[in-house]
Order: structure tokens, then C-alpha cells, then sequence
């Protein structure tokens, strides 16, 4: 089991066990990201990310669902063929 996740046992399922995600704050997640709390805030504004709503207006983000957003947004490198002197796709 890695660190983003911890397993319990929930009282009502008889037996089997929950796995839950690390829940981030706005400032964890921002860090992680590399920006201002504002980016991670917008993000949940516009609901481009999942985040959990504890309390009133506390919210949390999923270790994973940080993890998804930015597995989404990578772009992954390609070869690149030249043809005279240009670069051809």
C-alpha cells in the first residue's frame, strides 16, 4: 500500500475494508503544483478537478484526483523527423 492511501475497516460492510486517498488541503495541493493556492481554487471553482467537502466550506483534494489532473495535462514527447532543414510530422 503506498502513502497516499490507507485502508479501514468500515463498521457497516460487514468485514471488507475501505481504501481511501490522502486528502490534500488547497495549499498542499497548490505546493505540489507548484503555484499559488488561487490555481487550485479555480479549479475547483470551475469543477475541472474532484474534491471533497468537509465541514462547511473547507473542501479537500484527493491525492489522486491531483494526481489525474495532472497525469491529463501531460503531454508526452514525440520523435521528430527533419526533411530538408524542416522538421516533418
Amino acid at each position: 500500500m503506498s502513502e497516499a492511501t490507507t485502508q479501514q475497516e468500515d463498521p457497516q460492510s460487514h468485514g471488507r475494508t475501505l481504501t481511501m486517498d490522502r486528502l490534500l488541503t488547497v495549499d498542499e495541493a497548490a505546493e505540489i503544483l507548484g503555484t499559488t493556492s488561487r490555481f487550485p481554487r479555480r479549479l475547483i471553482a470551475e469543477r475541472r478537478i474532484r474534491f471533497v467537502k468537509v465541514g462547511g466550506h473547507h473542501v479537500r483534494i484527493p491525492l489522486s484526483a491531483l494526481a489525474a489532473f495532472i497525469a491529463a495535462g501531460t503531454v508526452e514527447p514525440t520523435e521528430v523527423r527533419w526533411h530538408a532543414g524542416r522538421a516533418v510530422s
